[in-house]
């Protein structure tokens, strides 16, 4: 209880000291250059009772919210600017990319998350082609992902996609709008194939 009690005064210390000195995200760019992993992976345990890979990336952020039990394996990199909510007991495995920012993402309770998927909640606008991509800004509907959802290897699940519970996702499958509860969908765009029974 006392090391507890430690990491949140450590962290709590940390996250004036940097806000002193004018930074937007402050406990975010402190902790990621400042702390060690293993302390990344304590303060979330402690914080949220969900184990975080020391190899792991995963942002310090208040944005982000992790439920009880989940699992966020080596190399993965997790990144919030906007709304992060994992459910419970969620596997995510090595090489998921994740990109909060915007509208934010929401995954439900009891997802697998194959290796090497990607979930992003932001686009590039690119309607003016006077101007460079970069500089046009960006649009964010948001991501929702069910309840007791599978995404295979290698799957990328861009903004405003809706997907059910109880979803399947094929590997290498690229889900760009709503999947029906109970579903398995395949493809380039995502196409249900087949309904679960």
């Amino acid at each position: 209880m006392r090391f507890a009690t430690a990491m949140r005064d450590w962290e709590e210390a940390l996250s004036h000291s940097v806000r002193a000195v004018g930074c937007d995200r402050p406990i975010t760019s402190a902790l990621m250059i400042l702390a060690p992993r293993f302390a990344i992976s304590l303060i979330y345990y402690i914080k949220f009772r969900c184990f975080v890979s020391i190899r792991a990336e995963v942002e310090f952020h208040d944005q982000i919210r992790i439920g009880r039990g989940s699992r966020i394996s080596s190399f993965c990199r997790i990144k919030a600017s906007g709304p992060l909510r994992i459910g419970r007991d969620v596997s995510i495995t090595n090489g998921t990319c994740i990109a909060a920012s915007g509208n934010g993402i929401e995954i439900g309770d009891d997802c697998l998350i194959s290796p090497n998927v990607t979930i992003l909640s932001a686009n590039y606008r690119h309607n003016e082609l006077d101007r460079p991509i970069r500089q046009q800004g960006m649009t964010s509907r948001g991501v929702k992902i069910g309840n007791n959802v599978w995404l295979g290897a290698g799957v990328v699940v861009l903004d405003g996609s809706v997907i059910g519970d109880g979803v399947i996702v094929a590997p290498n499958s690229v889900v760009s709008s709503r999947l029906p509860a109970n579903t398995i969908a395949q493809g380039n765009p995502a196409r249900v194939i087949f309904t679960r029974r």
